[in-house]
């Protein structure tokens, strides 16, 4: 495993591994151990994971005395503050906010354009990548000295902060600027899987030819960029990568903080790799309630299943849901037990398989111009085969045949950008 690669000008910094624990030769009184030597092993206590922006010791130095310039959302914590308003008070000077998807603050509901603003707590001018334009432009960079990229990803191809991501880098390349990125863990960092990007399907949901879930911090996946020469005109961003301390793919991680306003919980989180592609079809996946991604149904499936609930505006999070103010009948998959996902390492089929094998309305399930709620099936997957796959009642087995050797080979490549175990 690279951890340095001769391609970029990149930094990795991390806190060094905890040593074995040692036995320790102790004498020890009480009843019938008199004059006995017992061994008796001291134990450490296994290390607390640490965020990249956690560990402020390593980085403060890199940014003494330059202009910063931030990608921040509501995600963005050192404790319980925000790491801008963290730095601030360590004596940073922040020069501009860049905020994606949602904004800075997170106020904005999904797929609503932001504009470019002032952020009313620090009054520090807050520039919109999902506004006017989605890569920092040089008049954007013209008094920045050093970016910052603090953003926690779920892990998934349809998630855009890693789009984000790869603008900034574009940016920073051309404008002859380094980025410094602070890692966080992928709470879905144990899953890779999904069909590999078709090209014909690139979009705003997806870019690169990677699957559906990949495996990556937002720091590896940034060496996956400059390493396979994705950015823009194969150029290759300058990047300091800070760490997390003490983690492995295959941990359990609780985000403190919710990543975005529908994914406002940790099950909704877990469930997003198999439930988001509910997004391509005419159902309501939990938009309009408080259980986004967990619940799934539609009126018309009234009689085929017992649980239901009726999807209302909620500002903030979907204003306009699919099927607004209509009782809808499904699955309940609040209390679905999520280890059974990471036993199988795979992205959960059944559940869409199930629901369109049960649909009265199968001509309508996949057709996006019914609503402009719909996303489109073939973007979501990033396959041009898995629509007439469901349709013709191909196997969940059958179906991931077909993403091979295209995952196979994208698993090998993801080994040179690792970070972590």
């Amino acid at each position: 495993m690279k951890q340095y690669l001769s391609f970029a000008l990149t930094s990795l910094i991390a806190l060094s591994a905890c040593g074995q624990p040692k036995p320790l030769e102790k004498e020890v009184a009480g009843k019938g151990l008199e004059n006995k030597k017992l061994m008796i092993r001291k134990m450490k206590l296994p290390s607390a994971l640490k965020t990249g922006a956690e560990q402020t010791e390593l980085y403060l130095p890199l940014l003494k005395g330059k202009r910063v310039g931030m990608v921040v959302n509501p995600t963005s914590v050192i404790g319980t503050q925000t790491s801008v308003d963290s730095l601030l008070k360590l004596g940073v000077k922040i020069q501009k906010i860049f905020g994606p998807e949602h904004g800075f603050r997170g106020n904005a509901s999904a797929g609503v354009t932001v504009n470019d603003d002032v952020d009313t707590k620090t009054g520090i001018k807050a520039i919109s990548l999902y506004g006017k334009h989605s890569t920092p432009t040089a008049e954007d960079l013209a008094d920045i000295d050093i970016m910052v990229f603090d953003i926690q990803d779920v892990g998934v191809r349809f998630y855009t902060y890693i789009n984000t991501l790869q603008h900034v880098m574009e940016a920073c390349a051309a404008n002859k600027k380094t980025l410094l990125i602070l890692d966080r863990p992928n709470p879905n960092g144990y899953l890779i899987d999904g069909p590999i990007l078709d090209p014909k399907f690139k979009s705003g949901i997806g870019i690169q030819p990677i699957p559906i879930a990949h495996g990556l911090t937002v720091g590896e996946y940034a060496q996956m960029l400059n390493g396979e020469g994705w950015l823009k005109d194969k150029v290759k961003c300058k990047i300091t990568v800070i760490k997390n301390a003490n983690y492995n793919h295959d941990m359990e991680y609780t985000l403190p903080v919710k990543p975005s306003p529908n994914l406002n919980t940790q099950q909704a989180i877990l469930l997003y790799p198999s439930t988001c592609l509910f997004e391509g079809t005419y159902l309501n996946h939990g938009r309009g309630t408080q259980f986004p991604f967990t619940i799934v149904g539609a009126p018309y499936l009234k009689g085929k299943f017992d649980f239901s609930f009726t999807p209302t505006s909620i500002k903030g999070m979907s204003e306009t849901p699919l099927f607004q103010d209509q009782v809808c009948y499904g699955l309940d998959l609040r209390t679905y037990d999520t280890a059974e996902l990471r036993k199988s390492k795979q992205v959960n089929l059944s559940w869409l398989i199930s629901l369109y094998q049960a649909s009265p309305k199968k001509e309508d399930f996949f057709n996006s111009k019914l609503s402009k709620e719909m996303g489109t099936i073939e973007k979501l997957v990033g396959s041009g085969d898995f629509r007439q796959q469901i349709i013709d009642g191909k196997s969940e087995a059958e179906i991931r045949a077909s993403w091979e050797p295209g995952l196979s080979a994208y698993k090998t490549m993801r080994k040179k950008y690792l970070l972590y175990p």
